[in-house]
């Protein structure tokens, strides 16, 4: 992998990690246009430069995050779902990541409720504070984003809508509890293969996670802004669309590998 190909790759991450379309799908086009070999160290550097878009939330809600902490007890409470059942389904998670066909028939499927869930799950007029049961019930939402293809943002948003939350509310608690569950996520997966970093990957790694971060910070903003104003349905087109490009590429036989 190339610095421009590392590039490109932290730039796709930080455009879609938290837009509801699935940094995943993304990722195997990308990865299958440019021709990225799917080494360890790959497969480890689209994981850790999500520590770069961690950060932009962080950054742009430092207020929230220096709240009391009855804030972090129900980001807790909505992150313990993802920690229990991503470890005891540890191997069945491995194995759908490597089936594409999966990726883009839950890209198709996800965007068919994207189009509809705002008539679904109607918008609420005001901000309230969120109950630990319901933080619960979102957690549990973001578990269904195990299935590659799902989309951890927008499994997350619709189990707040459910919530009876607003639009804006249910994004923004998406990108806090994005914080403690990409942190688990990419941390496991460095402690696993940091032996594999060489010298010169560290640069590699670090411009990655800065690429990520200022796109990340960029596309954060976009979307609360375009989501309060228009709601899902772009992205859910958006979603069939891509699910319909993979489809036809694997028909075709296109090898596509997720990275």
């Amino acid at each position: 992998m190339t610095i421009w190909q590392a590039i490109i790759l932290a730039v796709i991450e930080g455009v879609t990690e938290f837009l509801p379309i699935s940094s995943t799908g993304h990722m195997i086009i990308a990865s299958s246009v440019m021709g990225i070999s799917h080494s360890e160290f790959v497969k480890m550097y689209t994981v850790n430069i999500q520590f770069g878009a961690i950060l932009s939330v962080i950054v742009l809600y430092t207020r929230r995050f220096l709240q009391t902490t009855d804030f972090y007890y129900k980001l807790f409470v909505a992150f313990l779902p993802a920690a229990v059942i991503g470890f005891l389904l540890n191997d069945y998670i491995d194995a759908l990541l490597e089936n594409v066909v999966v990726v883009a028939i839950m890209l198709l499927l996800g965007g068919i409720v994207l189009v509809f869930i705002d008539k679904i799950a109607q918008d609420h007029p005001k901000d309230r504070e969120i109950t630990y049961p319901e933080a619960l019930k979102i957690g549990f939402f973001q578990c269904i984003a195990m299935i590659p293809g799902v989309s951890r943002s927008a499994a997350t948003i619709i189990g707040g809508m459910f919530q009876g939350l607003t639009r804006k509310q249910s994004a923004e608690f998406s990108f806090f509890l994005a914080v403690p569950t990409m942190a688990a996520a990419a941390g496991y997966k460095f402690l696993k293969t940091y032996e594999i970093i060489r010298a010169e990957d560290i640069k590699i790694l670090l411009l990655g996670n800065l690429v990520a971060f200022i796109v990340a910070m960029g596309a954060i903003k976009f979307f609360i802004n375009f989501l309060t104003k228009y709601g899902f349905k772009v992205f859910g087109y958006y979603r069939i669309v891509l699910g319909i490009i993979l489809l036809v590429l694997i028909a075709m036989g296109y090898e596509l590998d997720i990275v």
